[in-house]
């Protein structure tokens, strides 16, 4: 099994749904899970430490484990079945007993992160849906960038933009109509479908 960490939630560029992104320590992979718009904001909830005045349905959860004397000792995400991701809680009572409930992922990861549980996934999970991610390569564009950046001065910057604009009609208003608001994807779906 590895240790995945929340990277983030990012937002499907052709189906504007969310996803959150779990990373493996490597910081090599990362596994993209689909999820509507409600799961994000738990989840980002959770990751922010937020704390609403009435407590939210993740938080109630946490309250009542607390009031049972249970503990969430891990998530794990075990298997992609029909492109959904199943995942189970490892609770542990006060006896030291542990037990396993069904859960969805991003339910599991909203109480993992309200509880600092670790979030765990099998390696032929990571294996079969992971994405690469290239540390390196990020790190190397935003220094060539950086750089380009200090070589350049505003003035230049701004002739440069100018040179390269299309002629256009001095009366044009750029359109400032916002595209289409998010839709809600299909959740804990691989794909998003």
């Amino acid at each position: 099994m590895v240790e995945m960490q929340v990277a983030g939630i990012a937002l499907d560029a052709a189906s504007r749904s969310p996803i959150v992104l779990l990373r493996d320590p490597s910081g090599r992979r990362q596994v993209p899970i689909w999820i509507d718009q409600a799961q994000a904001q738990n989840i980002l909830a959770g990751l922010n430490a937020e704390r609403p005045p009435r407590p939210l349905s993740h938080d109630l959860m946490v309250s009542l484990m607390a009031a049972g004397g249970l503990r969430l000792e891990r998530v794990i995400v075990h298997a992609i079945e029909d492109n959904t991701f199943r995942a189970v809680l490892r609770l542990m009572n006060g006896a030291g007993e542990t037990s396993e409930l069904d859960a969805r992922p991003s339910d599991a990861i909203a109480l993992a992160l309200r509880t600092d549980s670790g979030i765990w996934m099998l390696e032929e999970v990571v294996a079969d849906a992971s994405i690469p991610v290239d540390a390196e390569a990020d790190a190397e564009d935003q220094e060539d960038f950086r750089r380009f950046l200090e070589r350049t001065s505003p003035a230049e910057l701004i002739r440069h933009l100018k040179l390269s604009e299309p002629d256009s009609d001095s009366n044009h208003e750029p359109d400032n109509e916002p595209g289409p608001g998010p839709t809600a994807g299909s959740s804990d779906h691989p794909s998003g479908r």
